[in-house]
């Protein structure tokens, strides 16, 4: 049986990676998926390729750090659903150096998409979720533990772990849940410029010896928002195959 029939359910960041890979598996469990993306293009083949499968998908176009936007398409979502059961918030970006290299301007795009973003998202459609909501932010492993030359990413990650923890207070008295996700190494594009080195060693320490998979962590999403995750709330789910171990 379908396990999210009925269901309107937000995907920041839902037409590529993880995001898309999650976007499919709940349209493919019966939600009604708004796909949230600032790439016009990958969004509308996003779409296409729900509709080409018979599933329910829409893409809006949305900069998560542009509090308009974010706004006029969670009033867009309302007007046509009348109402969100679930948001993902997933999307995020890199732009690594190390602390003395680092730009200001390298600091504050990552602060504003994976840190403010998730802020504007959450505060504009918990607007619309009732009871038996869920709110799922991604945040990462080192977010947890730290990671050379990601000053800017860590401290997002690390901030999206205590927005978890203040709104899972403040939203489950309204019967909704918030939790975050922390992948590990993932094969998306995100880690395209990991060099080799790196990727190797992150294997050496991983117990499961290899990388993740999109699917690895749209699976947590599926669980983290399903019926039977209902009294789970204000935790943090590592997905990275023991690495942290």
């Amino acid at each position: 049986m379908k396990r999210f029939v009925g269901k309107v359910v937000v995907i920041t960041g839902g037409a590529q990676g993880i995001g898309w890979t999650a976007s499919l598996g709940f349209a493919r469990e019966g939600a009604f998926v708004a796909i949230w993306d600032y790439d016009q293009a990958k969004g509308e083949e996003a779409q296409r390729a729900l509709v080409e499968e018979g599933l329910e998908g829409w893409f809006q176009r949305v900069n998560v750090a542009d509090q308009a936007q974010v706004d006029a398409a969670a009033s867009a979502l309302q007007q046509r659903c009348g109402r969100v059961d679930v948001l993902i918030n997933n999307a995020g970006i890199t732009r690594d150096a190390s602390l003395k290299k680092m730009t200001v301007a390298q600091w504050q795009q990552v602060i504003d998409v994976n840190l403010t973003g998730v802020f504007l998202c959450t505060q504009a459609l918990t607007n619309f979720m009732g009871q038996g909501g869920r709110v799922i932010n991604t945040s990462s492993v080192v977010g947890l533990y730290g990671n050379y030359g990601q000053t800017n990413y860590v401290a997002t990650k690390a901030g999206v772990i205590g927005m978890t923890k203040v709104w899972a207070r403040e939203l489950g008295r309204k019967g909704i849940t918030v939790n975050a996700v922390a992948p590990g190494f993932i094969a998306t594009e995100m880690i395209s410029t990991v060099p080799e080195k790196v990727i190797e060693a992150m294997l050496q320490k991983t117990p499961v010896g290899r990388l993740g998979k999109p699917e690895d962590i749209a699976h947590a999403y599926l669980f983290l928002a399903s019926e039977e995750a209902g009294f789970i709330n204000g935790v943090t789910l590592s997905v990275d195959g023991g690495l942290i171990v």
